[in-house]
């Protein structure tokens, strides 16, 4: 497989590669994504912006992906979340595509990226299952959605090299660790724990915050009441962890872990615990929202409408409200603004109810 900058002669190409790979959507279900586009004019132009790559197999023509530098246009707002990383650069690689006879092109495609690459964006349709399952392989961070030029919805994915964490750590907390994630509940899922890892190598990007922060939540395989005590007892028992730490360090992991319940009532013991209990902290308001009711159907199910909004009201208030038990244990935290975007929601009673409401229509059936 080799990979080399497209050429105008590789356009026509290129452009039979995009009809297959719109065929191959069309035939998974998704019909809305790539409706005139890309044409012959935006490939052109990735040609002659020297961003538009060529994917090789056996000397034959296999696939093909535009890597681009700089500021993604459609990316200024985002819904439904918020980018974790608005201080580094970043490229986002758009129109992977592949012929018939194109083997591991995606794999090809990122591995290059992320070579070539410390921060990378990307947006899918959300009904691009096979893209959004390759995004979550690839180790991308859902962030929200962002609107093309068109105004139609896609999902917005963020990734990070992180060059300070050993590569077999990496790879150790890859297969091993966050696979346990996929067992938890929803709102605790693998994707939560690399949100929780991104937050956290932001504030401090070292291994011990990475595995601190990757680890944080293993105890609720046990259930989710003393969760955070038994993801301590997991990280001291963890003897592979020897191979990156001393004994001194793990202690200082398990201690983080105990120590991030929004719940506590005293502070951190070390500024690792508070990293990663900040790093917890998704105020987003509208994640929070959802969340909350969707628990609210996971385990109440007995409960009518008015009785998930009921204890929506009731949750928000004693958690998150200006009285509320939620803690902020860093200066200038960077939870502190959104915290208060959503204490506004919270005390704003008709737009709480009309999110609710809109999640309710979108989350009730699913239940």
């Amino acid at each position: 497989m080799s990979i080399r900058p497209a050429t105008p002669a590789d356009i026509g190409t290129i452009m039979q590669m995009y009809a297959h790979s719109r065929s191959l959507m069309r035939a998974a279900g998704n019909q809305c994504q790539w409706v005139g586009y890309p044409t012959e004019d935006d490939v052109r132009a990735d040609v002659d912006s020297h961003v538009s790559y060529f994917i090789e197999q056996d000397s034959k023509p296999a696939g093909t992906f535009a890597l681009v530098p700089g500021i993604e246009p459609t990316y200024g707002v985002i819904a439904h979340g918020r980018w974790i990383d608005t201080r580094t650069p970043y490229a986002t690689l758009h129109r992977l595509a592949k012929t018939p006879e194109g083997c591991h092109i995606a794999d090809t495609a990122f591995s290059y990226s992320k070579a070539h690459c410390d921060h990378m964006r990307v947006d899918t349709h959300a009904d691009n299952t096979a893209m959004r399952a390759i995004l979550a392989k690839e180790g991308f961070v859902h962030c929200g959605t962002v609107f093309m030029d068109d105004g139609s919805p896609r999902l917005a994915y963020e990734w990070w090299r992180y060059d300070q964490v050993p590569q077999d750590l990496k790879d150790y907390v890859e297969s091993t660790i966050l696979p346990r994630y996929d067992h938890f509940d929803t709102a605790h899922r693998r994707d939560h724990a690399r949100r929780v890892i991104a937050r956290a190598m932001m504030l401090q990007p070292t291994a011990l915050v990475y595995t601190a922060a990757a680890m944080h939540d293993l105890g609720l395989a046990e259930g989710r009441e003393l969760h955070h005590l038994v993801s301590g007892r997991i990280i001291r028992a963890t003897d592979k962890l020897h191979r990156w730490f001393s004994d001194a360090e793990i202690e200082q992991i398990a201690q983080a872990a105990e120590d991030h319940r929004a719940s506590a009532t005293t502070p951190p013991r070390s500024e690792l615990g508070c990293i990663i209990a900040e790093a917890d902290r998704d105020v987003e308001p509208e994640t929070i929202v959802r969340r909350t009711v969707e628990y609210g159907l996971s385990h109440y199910p007995s409960l009518d409408r008015e009785g998930h909004w009921a204890r929506t009201l009731q949750h928000l208030d004693e958690k998150y409200s200006a009285h509320g038990y939620i803690k902020l244990w860093l200066p200038d935290s960077p939870n502190a603004a959104p915290l208060e975007e959503l204490r506004s929601l919270i005390a704003d009673t008709a737009r709480l109810r009309n999110m609710f409401n809109k999640i309710m229509e979108t989350s009730w059936t699913s239940h």
